[in-house]
């Protein structure tokens, strides 16, 4: 990836809704081969798409925890995450290496909600659960650095 696209991608990771008129300002290109080099960005796939960060304690979810998951039957097919898809709360799901297979990022409104989403992943996917409960995060959704491993 071109240095000037790493600098797109910088910007735009920290600020979705930043303007082409700002990126261009901020890279020193015109507006114009700023707005092709993001579509080209989009069309790789280097850029999936826009979010909104949103305050999960302002929307009644208070509670992350981190669930660790493996089979009962370690000879069952390999489809946890498809059967644990439906569950919305369930809001990453991880393919680890170690003791278990996956480790699925949750937010629930209650120790309560979690001891039920607990009970619907073990029953939905047939896994056993490890969970450790989030008490703080001092930062999330951090902007990649795009210069690691380079010199």
């Amino acid at each position: 990836m071109e240095e000037i696209d790493r600098q797109i991608v910088t910007l735009l990771a920290a600020d979705g809704r930043m303007s082409f008129t700002d990126l261009a300002k901020e890279t020193g290109l015109s507006v114009s081969a700023v707005h092709q080099r993001v579509r080209r960005l989009e069309k790789r796939g280097v850029i999936k798409s826009y979010a909104a960060l949103v305050d999960h304690d302002a929307i009644g979810l208070p509670l992350t925890a981190f669930v660790s998951i493996k089979p009962i039957d370690p000879s069952a097919p390999d489809d946890a995450p498809e059967k644990l898809e439906h569950l919305t709360a369930v809001e990453a799901c991880h393919s680890v290496a170690g003791e278990e297979s996956y480790i699925l990022k949750v937010r629930v409104r209650s120790p309560i909600a979690l001891e039920h989403l607990l009970q619907q992943i073990r029953a939905s996917a047939n896994v056993s659960t490890r969970t450790t409960i989030v008490l703080s995060t001092p930062y999330e959704h951090r902007t990649p650095d795009l210069t690691a491993g380079t010199p």
